[in-house]
């Protein structure tokens, strides 16, 4: 039996205003038995109630919606499915927009012509409770930083050790904690105890608005 068959499938919501972009997620996630597609919506209001009922693993949100934005989508569905995981699948890359969503409620946000196989990894992570960032948006997160010249104001940043900074670097990839553990030679669990520390000196709820804190206080920046 294969590891996929060997688990509960991941519960998938699909949402987007575009029936042809359904069509095509659905038939990706189809050929994968760890996956499950439970709903679909073409609006946020219709996203947000779905979720109600349903209580999926995973929201797949586009975040350019008529009506409701896939950022408050995303804050509404925290609010109904608290364990559900938002993921934004966009085709939006203005970093305008992606500062913006990384400033709301969700999990991860990956690009529309991601190939199908990050598609996939980004469900399997954000689904297993970790933050999934593809990396060409970091990148264009931090261009908008640098061009806005973004900074924090807040004079004396957080004291973090040599290690922490070597995770904060880690956590602006896609970079699971099993695979920050094998870079850096430590065990999956003392890569918790250091994101831990990390959120609580920078003040931030999990570990994409961490990273966001740290580019625009000048903590990490991205070679």
């Amino acid at each position: 039996m294969s590891d996929e068959a060997a688990v509960a499938p991941i519960r998938v919501l699909l949402v987007d205003d575009h029936e042809l972009v359904r069509r095509g997620i659905q038939m990706v996630l189809r050929t994968k038995s760890d996956m499950l597609v439970v709903g679909e919506a073409s609006n946020g209001a219709q996203a947000v109630e779905l979720a109600r009922q349903l209580q999926p693993h995973v929201v797949l949100l586009d975040l350019r919606m008529p009506g409701m934005s896939g950022t408050h989508a995303s804050h509404a569905i925290k609010q109904v499915a608290p364990l559900t995981r938002v993921l934004i699948l966009s085709a939006a890359d203005a970093e305008q927009e992606i500062v913006q969503a990384m400033e709301g409620s969700l999990d991860g946000y990956i690009l529309k012509d991601a190939p199908s196989q990050e598609l996939l990894l980004a469900i399997r992570t954000v689904a297993a409770g970790e933050p999934y960032l593809q990396s060409i948006v970091t990148r264009r997160l931090m261009r908008r930083l640098a061009t806005n010249g973004t900074r924090s104001e807040i004079l004396v940043p957080p004291q973090l050790t040599p290690r922490e900074l070597d995770v904060l670097r880690l956590m602006a990839t896609s970079r699971s904690n099993k695979e920050m553990g094998e870079l850096l030679v430590v065990t999956e669990e003392t890569i918790r105890s250091h994101s831990k520390s990390i959120l609580t000196k920078l003040q931030q709820p999990n570990r994409m608005q961490a990273v966001l804190a740290a580019l625009r206080m000048g903590l990490i920046t991205l070679d």
